[in-house]
Order: C-alpha cells, then sequence, then structure tokens
C-alpha cells in the first residue's frame, strides 16, 4: 500500500502533459482571429446552350489553422458547385471540405452546420462563401 500512492501521483503526474497535448498546425500566419484578407473576386459569366454560368471567387480568410478561400459557380440564380482554392493542410480540414460543399449545394447558402473538429476551417469557409454570395448580388 505504501507504493501504490506514490506511483499513482506519479501516473496522473505523467499523464497531464498527455491531457493537454493540443496539436499546432501552424502554417506561419501569426493570426488568431478570423480575418478577410482581400475582398471577394468579380464575378466572371459566361453562356453555353442557354444557361448562364458564374464563378466566383470568395474572399481568403486568413484563420489560426491558414487560409481559407472558395470559389462559387452559379448556375442562374442555384448554387452548381463549391471549389476550395486555399485550405489549411489538416487532417480535419481535409475530412470536413466534401461535407462542407455537399451541405452548401444542398442548402443553397453560406448557412452550413459547422463540422465537429473542424470548426476554424467551417467558420473561414462560411465567410468566404458569404463573400462568394454577396459579390455576385
Amino acid at each position: 500500500m505504501k507504493r501504490a500512492i506514490p506511483v499513482l501521483v506519479l501516473s496522473v503526474a505523467g499523464l497531464i502533459p498527455v491531457w493537454r497535448y493540443a496539436p499546432s498546425h501552424d502554417t506561419g500566419s501569426s493570426s488568431t482571429a478570423t480575418e478577410a484578407a482581400a475582398p471577394a473576386s468579380t464575378p466572371s459569366a459566361s453562356s453555353s446552350g442557354g444557361t448562364t454560368s458564374t464563378v466566383v471567387s470568395g474572399s481568403t480568410i486568413d484563420t489560426e489553422k491558414g487560409p481559407v478561400q472558395v470559389e462559387v459557380t452559379f448556375d442562374g440564380d442555384k448554387i452548381a458547385s463549391v471549389r476550395m482554392l486555399q485550405q489549411p493542410n489538416h487532417p480535419q480540414t481535409t475530412a470536413a471540405v466534401p461535407q462542407l460543399i455537399e451541405e452548401t449545394l444542398q442548402v443553397q447558402s453560406a448557412d452550413v452546420d459547422t463540422v465537429s473538429g473542424a470548426t476554424v476551417t467551417s467558420d473561414g469557409y462560411r465567410e468566404s462563401l458569404q463573400a462568394a454570395i454577396d459579390a455576385r448580388g
């Protein structure tokens, strides 16, 4: 019993750094707040077979994980596709992007849910997407 208490205390003390560990996937950006770094681009339109497609790039959003920027293709008033121009090199981001795009195509707006584990990327995605929607008018 005399050994059990020190072993327990040392085990807990050894696990504290493991519990507090949060991986940092910093891409060199020292910014911790989400901020717009560049305005959305001017829409470009093309017409084929009577359908007008418009491609608009959203603002580049600097996040603590890295820059996020989307490009949205509109067919008429409908969001036809969304493509990531910039995204953080992070496993959670890679997993979150298809979910964000799929939900965008379903709801046809920037009102998409945050993907668990990719909150920062989700916030940057929504902001860049809304900028592209606003730029289209």
